[in-house]
């Protein structure tokens, strides 16, 4: 006679990305599989559950609970205590507690699922060609969230009552809309419009007219998940050169999004992880190497050899593609240097001399979140700008934070962090610091993630820089302990934490510009560097920066500085009105700080080359510089590294290299593949010295430099090649939107080691 099973009780507890992906219906499916007896509901914490039933059954659902879990949730740990049975019987979702202190995470917006599309094209299906169809699987999470629990309620979906068939999904444990919290239909969900200029509704169907008005060549403003954006055809000349116009966006490339990975393929040379990033449920727009036949206006990406381009992510895309035939551009919806539009009234009032009709919507959007932007490099992503799909998901810190901290971030490419425990929220891309709009969404970022997450910051970490908007909020916060962190120190550690590590390493930083901790403008440095502290151990050599800022608009102002009298004659005529003048500025170190920049000198050999003379957006001369590369070149120049009480590293060798070769008549793109390569020469030659000095064999790369997978390629490959371990990005960007996390990760080293002596710069010289 076989042994009595004995019934027990145990209370689960499941934190992670748990809420609004189909957590609880899964649980209950499971329980009931295993004639399992006992409760599941969300509250502050995550999900929580009582599981009643014999030891075999009960240890059957712990073993299944991870491995079989919903592919949007994320679990983060797994914790039982047992209970006293109570032979109560039947399985039950119970309604969520919302009370105690949050700690739930929030998922990020997700893709249109397969099933959802099926229905989306199914003209027997009661949700057949509507925009907004979602399930537990996939359509809007933090865009819409205003509150946690995740619940409608605490949602801009609160103001649609669901109709009885969208209720009844809602509440069958079998079906997969169940307590899916934006289900909606044609019948009780939001609805599509379609207005002119002037807010007046335009005749016919929205989304006929809509693709019609692209297919003629107008420029139309859609709201979509995160906020608005603007679209032409993207095969239409003189539509996509008119949106180039009104949004007084000179050069830089738009985006564009296709309706299939067959599509796609028919644009750009997609390899497998390529492949992957674009159908995965984050749809960032990836940046690939464009063919050269592509049947696209010239306006879309001039000059650029590589192309941003995205798959639909929201069902209205889809349908909107589907009936355009054709790639349409979808670039973010605001006025330059302002952050995208995503309230309607807003929208028509900062579009209004941009877009000629808005297709839009009632489902309000609560927290603004542009595209994100990924390259993708050695089997990875290498992210460009983390926004939509990415955030608010956490970054797990490798050590938890002591105190609740905020990381102000910087000011470009601006981000800021939170972090409480192990949990490092990143926010999404907020954009560059330098006017009030933007600065009105950093503040009320932070508001709205103190809020969802419960982190009240007991200590803010700013940059250096006194004069960053970023710098200031931190300054004016009330009763809070403020620490400064070095940027470039900033950018090593966002990488360690980037990868779970804690240091020591030879960080490598290289970037446009930032504060040095000695006053002085760096952006070419070799840091010996853990997460309490750096030493800067080489760097390249300083040159003067004629104009200061003006030299970053005009790149042609940093060739003079690195050349002198010695440069190019094409050149110095081509500003022969102002050359003189800018040589005795640098000369005599006249409004032109030194600064040791690696993007400086980049711009100064773009300009050489005759790529760019001045900018009309950051990096375009990096950007334009990589561009023109011959791939299939091997030379490489080289440079002389000096001692000193710091290495130093000649870039003006690179510079004069370069100008000897234009002038025997070497092709431009030869040249910047040969100075691409002495560029990461000079770096592995350099981290070799530096690691004889001091034993370290781990290099860590960051900065906006590294962005440049050109660069990064044969820097990586030739640090391998000389024995060293190397981290790369991978979570976060390695330009200013990683220094956030970075600040976060400082900051926890200082408060675990109890230093006081450290905190200002972080600099251990």
């Amino acid at each position: 006679m076989p042994p009595v099973q004995h019934c027990i009780r145990v209370e689960v507890r499941v934190e992670g990305v748990v809420q609004g992906v189909g957590f609880r219906p899964y649980v209950h499916g499971l329980a009931r599989r295993l004639g399992l007896s006992g409760r599941v509901g969300n509250d502050t914490a995550g999900v929580f559950m009582e599981i009643e039933g014999t030891q075999q059954l009960v240890s059957e659902f712990l073993a299944t609970l991870p491995a079989q879990a919903p592919p949007l949730a994320v679990i983060e740990q797994v914790r039982t205590s047992p209970l006293v049975p109570t032979g109560e019987p039947g399985f039950h979702i119970v309604s969520s507690n919302a009370a105690g202190r949050p700690d739930t995470l929030v998922s990020a917006d997700s893709a249109t699922c397969a099933d959802c599309l099926r229905e989306l094209a199914d003209p027997t299906d009661r949700r057949f060609d509507y925009p907004f169809i979602n399930c537990t699987n996939c359509g809007p999470r933090f865009t819409i969230v205003r509150d946690v629990p995740y619940d409608r309620p605490f949602t801009t979906m609160a103001p649609f009552a669901m109709c009885p068939a969208c209720a009844s999904e809602y509440h069958d444990p079998c079906d997969r809309r169940f307590h899916a919290q934006p289900v909606c239909c044609p019948a009780c969900g939001p609805r599509l419009r379609l207005l002119d200029a002037n807010g007046v509704d335009l005749p016919g169907g929205p989304l006929a007219t809509a693709a019609a008005l692209l297919t003629g060549g107008a420029v139309l403003a859609v709201k979509g998940l995160g906020g608005f954006h603007v679209a032409t055809l993207a095969s239409h000349t003189a539509a996509t050169a008119l949106l180039r116009a009104r949004k007084h966006r000179e050069d830089k490339p738009f985006a564009v999004m296709v309706a299939d990975l067959t599509a796609a393929h028919e644009l750009c040379v997609i390899d497998p992880v390529g492949e992957r990033v674009l159908t995965g449920r984050r749809r960032p727009v990836v940046l690939l190497p464009r063919r050269p036949d592509t049947p696209l206006a010239p306006a879309v990406a001039p000059g650029n050899r590589n192309l941003g381009v995205m798959l639909p992510y929201t069902p209205l895309h889809h349908l909107l593609l589907r009936d355009t035939a054709g790639p349409i551009v979808l670039t973010s919806g605001n006025v330059s240097d302002e952050p995208i539009s995503y309230q309607d009234d807003d929208a028509r009032q900062r579009l209004a001399g941009i877009a000629d009709a808005f297709l839009t919507h009632d489902r309000a959007i609560h927290m603004r979140t542009d595209d994100s932007v990924v390259r993708v490099f050695r089997g990875a992503e290498l992210p460009v700008r983390r926004a939509r799909g990415y955030a608010p998901e956490p970054l797990t810190l490798a050590q938890p934070a002591p105190r609740p901290i905020l990381g102000c971030g910087a000011e470009l490419k601006s981000t800021f962090c939170l972090a409480r425990g192990r949990h490092a929220f990143i926010s999404h891309h907020i954009g560059d610091l330098e006017n009030y709009e933007t600065l009105r969404s950093f503040t009320e970022g932070i508001t709205h993630f103190r809020r969802l997450f419960d982190v009240q910051p007991e200590v803010v970490v700013h940059d250096l820089h006194p004069e960053y908007l970023s710098t200031k909020y931190a300054h004016d916060l009330p009763d809070v302990e403020l620490i400064g962190v070095q940027h470039h120190h900033a950018h090593i550690a966002s990488c360690l934490a980037d990868n779970g590590a804690a240091g020591p390493v030879i960080g490598v930083a290289f970037d446009g510009l930032g504060y040095g901790s000695d006053g002085t403008l760096w952006g070419g440095e070799f840091l010996l560097a853990d997460l309490a502290g750096f030493q800067r151990l080489a760097h390249l050599v300083p040159v003067p920066m004629p104009g200061g800022t003006a030299a970053i608009r005009q790149p042609w102002r940093m060739a003079a500085a690195y050349l002198g009298s010695d440069a190019p004659e094409e050149l110095a005529q081509r500003h022969a009105g102002r050359w003189d003048a800018v040589l005795a500025m640098a000369h005599r170190q006249v409004n032109a700080p030194l600064t040791s920049s690696a993007g400086r000198l980049f711009d100064a050999v773009a300009a050489v080359l005759g790529i760019r003379d001045t900018i009309n957006y950051e990096g375009q001369a990096a950007v334009e510089l990589e561009q023109r590369a011959d791939l299939t070149e091997q030379g490489s120049y080289p440079a002389a590294v000096t001692k000193g009480p710091a290495l130093q590293l000649h870039g003006a060798d690179l510079v004069r290299a370069v100008v000897a070769d234009l002038q025997a008549g070497v092709a431009p793109e030869v040249i910047s593949t040969r100075f691409h390569h002495g560029v990461a020469d000079a770096i592995i030659r350099v981290c070799v010295m530096l690691r004889d000095s001091t034993g370290v064999g781990v290099a860590a790369l960051s900065g906006g430099v590294f962005q440049n997978v050109l660069l990064l390629e044969r820097t990586v490959a030739g640090l391998e090649q000389s024995g060293f371990r190397v981290l790369t990005h991978s979570r976060v960007p390695p330009n200013d939107g990683g220094i956030s996390l970075g600040q976060v990760a400082v900051a926890g080293a200082l408060l675990r080691a109890g230093s006081r002596a450290s905190r200002g710069t972080g600099n251990r010289q």
